[in-house]
């Protein structure tokens, strides 16, 4: 298995055009942060979790030509805005694109993008075929997700489990039933989005602890806001076998 960070920030903390904070003025390619999201490759699949407002700059600079099938984490718009953008692979793959979530990001999805689910579509239009997915696994083109639902302050989102592999993003709290699906994962990435306290998302100090409790044999941290830090500064005080993710990042699993 292949994974690659598309993106590893976040819409919270950014500051405004021309900012000339730390981290916007860092020549460190780490610190240039799109909008949260992973590409997964796995026995010849291709998987995207989110579609953001990046999601064609995302594909593009990664070099992705196939996508078998969208996932979605949420239906907040940092992770779902970029769902047009599917139409170029219907053109290139000819077929429409399978797209996996709720029965709450579903119904988002059809209010935001209304004219891809009408009956008398415009030409061109995205192609997809929605699969409502509830918490438990599923398979989509062969390879076996299992959902771990997690509260983002008190919005249900999912975050996967494939193989070893494990993507937590947007998380603040997360039942102990629902914790028991991360033991045993190999790599395990999670959002960490500033120091201090956050209503709806882990603070870096939260998402190290519950890394401790797992014991990942790796993890990566991911949905990092400008409030954290640059990416030189925030590595030192990391423990072993933790790192921040950044933007193309690709790691085998």
């Amino acid at each position: 298995m292949r994974v690659t960070f598309l993106g590893t920030g976040t819409s919270q903390g950014v500051p405004v055009i021309n900012c000339q904070c730390k981290v916007c003025s860092s020549l460190d390619y780490r610190d240039k942060r799109l909008r949260s999201s992973v590409h997964i490759e796995v026995d010849d699949k291709s998987f995207i979790i989110d579609s953001g407002p990046d999601f064609r700059q995302q594909v593009l600079s990664n070099q992705i030509t196939k996508l078998d099938a969208l996932i979605f984490t949420h239906q907040h718009k940092d992770h779902i805005a970029g769902m047009d953008d599917v139409r170029g692979f219907n053109f290139t793959q000819q077929k429409d694109m399978p797209v996996y979530a709720s029965s709450q990001v579903i119904r988002q999805l059809k209010q935001e993008f209304a004219y891809v689910f009408v009956n008398d579509k415009y030409p061109g239009v995205p192609r997809v075929v929605v699969n409502e997915i509830q918490n438990q696994p599923f398979i989509a083109e062969g390879v076996t997700f299992t959902p771990i639902e997690v509260l983002h302050y008190k919005l249900p989102v999912f975050g996967y489990r494939i193989g070893n592999f494990t993507y937590i993003t947007d998380a603040k709290t997360i039942a102990e039933e629902e914790k028991e699906k991360l033991f045993g994962t190999e790599v395990l990435v999670l959002n960490a989005l500033q120091h201090k306290q956050h209503i709806s998302h882990f603070t870096l100090e939260e998402s190290l602890a519950l890394i401790e409790e797992i014991n990942p044999r790796r993890a990566f941290l991911t949905h990092i806001s400008h409030n954290l830090g640059m990416h030189q500064e925030v590595s030192r005080m990391l423990p072993l076998g933790v790192q921040l993710a950044y933007d193309s990042l690709s790691i085998e699993i």
